[in-house]
C-alpha cells in the first residue's frame, strides 16, 4: 500500500508540475474582416486563455458529437421527420456566445440544435425532444426545428421569417431600455428574402440593438451561393446598415467581430450586418446525401484545411496550452455525455395524448379544443 501511495503522490506531484507548465493565455494573429460602412473593423491581433480555449473546445466538440449521434439516430428511424444538422458550423454558434450575455437574445432558422445547446439547454433534453419524448425541451411536442429557452426564442420552420421576429425583441429591448441585443441569424439561402429587405429598412429608421447574421454555408439546400444570387457579398446587403464578412471557420474570428458588433449596438448607433463564411458537412436536411450537388473531395479538403475543431486544437497543442492527453479525455467525458443522453432519448416515455393542446395560451382558463373532427374534443391547460 505504501508503495502504491507513493506512484500515486508522484502521479499527482507530475499531472501538478504539467498543468503549472501550460502557457495560460497566448495572442494570436487573425483574418482580417471585410468591412462595409465602417472606418475601422474587429481587431485583428486576440488573446485566448487557456481556460476560454478549453471551454470553446468542449463546447465545439459536444455539438459535432450531438449531430453525429442525431445522424445515427435517424438512421435507425427513432427520429423522424426534418432534421437539419450543424455539423461543421460549430465556430459560429460558440464564437457569437462568447461575445454576448446569456442576458442577450437570439433567434435562429431550423438549423438549431446547436445554439440551443450554447443558449443552456442540455444534451439530455435535445436529444429528447428530437426524439419527440416527454423529457425534451420542448416537452417533445417541436422536434428539430422547434427548440426554446431562455432569451431564445427558436428554431423557426418558416425560412427568414425569425429575421422580423428578431428585430421585434430589438425593438423590446430598446423599449425598455435595458442595453440588451438581439442576435437574428439568418442562412445564405433565406438572404433572398424580401422580408429580410423590410426588416433591414424598419431596424435602421428605429436604430434597433440588433445584429442581423447571416450564416454563409455557401448552398441554400441543393443551390450554391452563385447560382442564386445576383451578389454574394451579403454582407454589403444592408445597403444603409454597416456590414462584416467574417471568417466563420474560425472561433477567434466570430468572437472577435461579435464583440465589435455587439459594441455597436450597445452604444446606440443602431444594426449591424455579419456574414459567417461557414460549411456544413452534412446535406441540407437528413433526406438531402449533400452529395448531388457538390463533391466529397469539397467537402474532405474544408474538412482537412479549415475544420473548426481541428485549427483551435492546433492552435492550442502548438503553443503549450493543452496536452494530446487532455484534449483526448475532454473527447472521451464528451462521448460519455452524448451516450447517456442518446440512452435517456430511446427510454424517455412519449407525451400523453391528452397533453397534445396543452400551453397553447399563457395564463388562461382551461379549454376546449377541436379535435380532427368536431367530434374529437381536447383540453387545453396553460
Amino acid at each position: 500500500p505504501r508503495k502504491l501511495t507513493l506512484l500515486f503522490s508522484a502521479n499527482m506531484i507530475m499531472s501538478a508540475r504539467t498543468y503549472a507548465d501550460f502557457t495560460t493565455q497566448a495572442t494570436f494573429e487573425i483574418k482580417k474582416c471585410d468591412v462595409f460602412k465602417l472606418d475601422e473593423g474587429p481587431a485583428t491581433q486576440v488573446v485566448l486563455t487557456r481556460d476560454e480555449g478549453l471551454q470553446y473546445y468542449r463546447t465545439m466538440q459536444t455539438m459535432r458529437r450531438m449531430e453525429l449521434k442525431a445522424d445515427q439516430l435517424y438512421k435507425q428511424k427513432i427520429i423522424r421527420g426534418f432534421c437539419h444538422l450543424y455539423d461543421g458550423q460549430e465556430a459560429c454558434a460558440v464564437g457569437i456566445e462568447a461575445s454576448i450575455n446569456l442576458s442577450d437574445h437570439l433567434i435562429t432558422a431550423y438549423r438549431a440544435h446547436g445554439y440551443t445547446y450554447t443558449r443552456g439547454g442540455t444534451v439530455k433534453e435535445i436529444m429528447a425532444e428530437l426524439t419527440g419524448r416527454r423529457g425534451g425541451i420542448a416537452k417533445g411536442k417541436g422536434g428539430s426545428m422547434h427548440m426554446y429557452c431562455k432569451h431564445f426564442y427558436g428554431g423557426n420552420g418558416i425560412v427568414g421569417a425569425q429575421v422580423p421576429l428578431g428585430a421585434g425583441v430589438a425593438l423590446a429591448c430598446k423599449y425598455q431600455g435595458n442595453n440588451e441585443l438581439c442576435v437574428c441569424l439568418y442562412g445564405d439561402g433565406a438572404a433572398n428574402q424580401g422580408q429580410i429587405f423590410e426588416t433591414y429598412n424598419m431596424a435602421a429608421l428605429w436604430k434597433l440593438p440588433v445584429i442581423f447574421i447571416c450564416e454563409n454555408n455557401r448552398y441554400g439546400m441543393g443551390t450554391s451561393v452563385e447560382r442564386a444570387a445576383a451578389s454574394t457579398d451579403y454582407f454589403k446587403r444592408g445597403e444603409f446598415i454597416p456590414g462584416l464578412r467574417v471568417d466563420g471557420m474560425d472561433v477567434l474570428c466570430v468572437r472577435e467581430a461579435t464583440r465589435f458588433a455587439a459594441d455597436h449596438c450597445r452604444s446606440g448607433k443602431g444594426p449591424i450586418l455579419m456574414e459567417l463564411q461557414t460549411y456544413r458537412y452534412h446535406g441540407h436536411s437528413m433526406s438531402d446525401p449533400g452529395v448531388s450537388y457538390r463533391t466529397r473531395e469539397e467537402i474532405q479538403e474544408v474538412r482537412s484545411k479549415s475544420d473548426p475543431i481541428s485549427m483551435l486544437k492546433d492552435r492550442m497543442l502548438s503553443n503549450n496550452m493543452a496536452s494530446v492527453e487532455e484534449l483526448k479525455e475532454i473527447d472521451v467525458e464528451v462521448r460519455k455525455e452524448i451516450e447517456d443522453a442518446a440512452q435517456f432519448a430511446t427510454t424517455d416515455p412519449e407525451p400523453p395524448l391528452e397533453e397534445l393542446c396543452n400551453h397553447i395560451f399563457c395564463d388562461m382558463p382551461s379549454l376546449e379544443v377541436r379535435g380532427t373532427n368536431p367530434w374529437a374534443k381536447l383540453k387545453s391547460v396553460s
